[in-house]
C-alpha cells in the first residue's frame, strides 16, 4: 500500500492500517530513538509516544516529504527533547568478550556488532544521530537536514567527524590501520 493510501486508511479509522503503519516504521523509530536514548525502558516509552503523536498529527501531514522522513523527524525531536531533560550522555557500554588470536584481538561476529554499536554509542549525541540516519536508515543529506533542522554543511561535518572519532577509538583496539565506512 502506498503512503497516501495508508495515511487515508489510518485517518478513516482503520485499525489494520494503523497496525500496518506502526509495523512499517517501528524499526525506523526504534533506531532514531535508540541512538539518542540509551536506556531500554525509556526507549520503549518514547517509541510509543512517537506513534501516539504520529497518529494524532497525521491529519496535518501534507506529503511535502516522505512519510518516513516526517515520522523520523518526530522520533528524533522527541528523543532529543527527552535526552535534554535527562543527564548528559551516559551510555552504558556492554562488556565485550574477546578471543586473543596471535597479537590481534578478533571478536566473533555478534560481539563485533555489539562492539560497533557500543562505539557509536560513545559518540556525542549529534554525531551518532546523523551517522545512524545516514548509514543505517539511508536518509539523504536533505532528509537529515529536514529531520534535525541542522544546515547541510553541519550534517556533512558531523558525519565526517563521527567517522574520524570512530576510527580513533577503533585504532586503540588494533595497531593496524583501519578504514572505516
Amino acid at each position: 500500500m502506498d503512503e497516501k493510501k495508508l495515511v487515508q486508511e489510518v485517518l478513516s479509522g482503520s485499525d489494520a492500517a494503523l497496525k500496518m503503519l506502526i509495523e512499517k516504521y517501528e524499526r525506523l523509530v526504534a533506531h532514531m530513538v535508540g541512538r539518542v536514548v540509551p536506556v531500554v525502558m525509556d526507549k520503549e516509552e518514547i517509541c510509543q509516544d512517537v506513534f501516539i503523536k504520529v497518529y494524532t498529527k497525521l491529519s496535518e501531514f501534507n506529503f511535502e516529504s516522505k512519510l518516513s522522513t516526517w515520522i523520523a523527524t518526530i522520533a528524533y525531536r522527541m528523543a532529543v527533547n527527552f535526552a535534554k531533560k535527562r543527564k548528559p550522555d551516559s551510555v552504558e557500554l556492554e562488556e565485550i568478550s574477546f578471543r586473543v588470536n596471535d597479537s590481534f584481538m578478533s571478536p566473533d561476529e555478534e560481539d563485533m556488532k555489539r562492539f560497533v554499536h557500543s562505539l557509536v554509542g560513545q559518540l556525542p549525541l549529534n554525531y551518532r544521530s546523523v551517522l545512524t540516519m545516514f548509514y543505517l536508515e539511508g536518509f539523504s543529506y536533505p532528509e537529515i537536514v529536514e529531520i534535525t533542522g541542522m544546515p547541510e554543511g553541519t550534517v556533512k561535518n558531523y558525519i565526517h567527524r563521527a567517522k574520524h572519532k570512530l576510527k580513533v577509538i577503533v585504532s586503540k583496539y588494533s595497531k593496524k590501520e583501519i578504514a572505516l565506512l
